[in-house]
């Protein structure tokens, strides 16, 4: 599933390209992918004469505000989750289709932006202007503090987890505790904050909550500059990888030396997911 690097550089491929550009229609080729409101007619007939004033993230969602070209008036938003394999693409609309392609909306005269999802797990949503994004994606209104907020501090993990009895891993996993946060970047802020994703959190002392936020902020801002990570899906608007995976600390390095040690990069399944440490540098 992309995460906050990803979504992120997704984001800001966005800006760049659909900025002011005006929704001249579309297509949808998936009803199912429309979480709000499910039918396609309804969807196109809200977003159609309206323009992409900006694209935001928060967590892992996608926002765009739209706007009434010729009056400069709210239109609402533009939601968009990828869940697992998600797409949004910028291409010519004389292009051949996708296979998995989901949504086209048309932007110009000849460019598309097209949704493609293979798992079919992405949705997107339009939120009227008269209502909060959160009162129709209500996903957004458990998301936790943005890492790189000033809410999201070492003393706000501590004061969060003193109590928890879940694993480190499992905790960082969980969107109400930090938003974008997901299984290859808590795989990574551990390795370098040097704690063991099978740590217990309340038993973490401050330094390593320090060490932890730290970590997490450096990790994010790398992969963010590196534009995310491509596993099997993850392409950003231009169609291109992202480049953390080669640099990665442990994620996707089962047996591989460890780039501080050498030691042998351990795998287990944590909480369900694929979870990757050093034994040695991770005590």
């Amino acid at each position: 599933m992309p995460e906050l690097p990803e979504v992120e550089t997704v984001c800001r491929g966005l800006n760049q390209l659909t900025s002011n550009q005006e929704i001249g229609g579309g297509e949808v080729l998936l009803e199912r992918t429309l979480a709000y409101p499910i039918s396609a007619p309804a969807f196109l007939a809200e977003i159609e004469g309206t323009a992409i004033a900006r694209w935001q993230r928060r967590g892992k969602y996608l926002l765009a505000q739209l706007v009434r070209p010729a009056a400069s008036q709210p239109a609402g938003w533009l939601g968009v989750h990828l869940r697992m394999t998600g797409q949004l693409l910028w291409v010519m609309r004389s292009q051949p289709l996708q296979k998995h392609t989901r949504v086209r909306l048309w932007l110009g005269s000849d460019r598309e932006l097209r949704f493609v999802d293979t798992r079919t797990f992405g949705k997107m949503w339009w939120v009227p202007p008269d209502r909060p994004p959160e009162q129709i994606i209500t996903g957004l209104q458990k998301l936790g503090p943005e890492p790189f907020s000033t809410d999201f501090t070492p003393e706000y993990l501590a004061q969060k987890l003193r109590k928890s009895q879940r694993s480190i891993k499992s905790a960082l996993l969980d969107q109400t505790l930090v938003a974008g946060l997901g299984n290859i970047y808590a795989d990574e802020s551990l390795f370098k904050s040097g704690i063991r994703p099978t740590a217990i959190a309340s038993q973490l002392h401050q330094h390593q909550f320090k060490s932890l936020h730290a970590a997490i902020l450096e990790v994010l801002q790398v992969a963010i500059e590196q534009g995310g990570t491509t596993i099997s899906d993850f392409l950003n608007p231009f169609g291109v990888n992202g480049n953390y995976g080669g640099l990665a600390w442990v994620y996707g390095r089962k047996g591989e030396p460890c780039r501080a040690c050498n030691s042998p990069i351990e795998h287990l399944k944590l909480v369900g997911r694929s979870t990757h440490f050093c034994p040695q540098c991770q005590r």
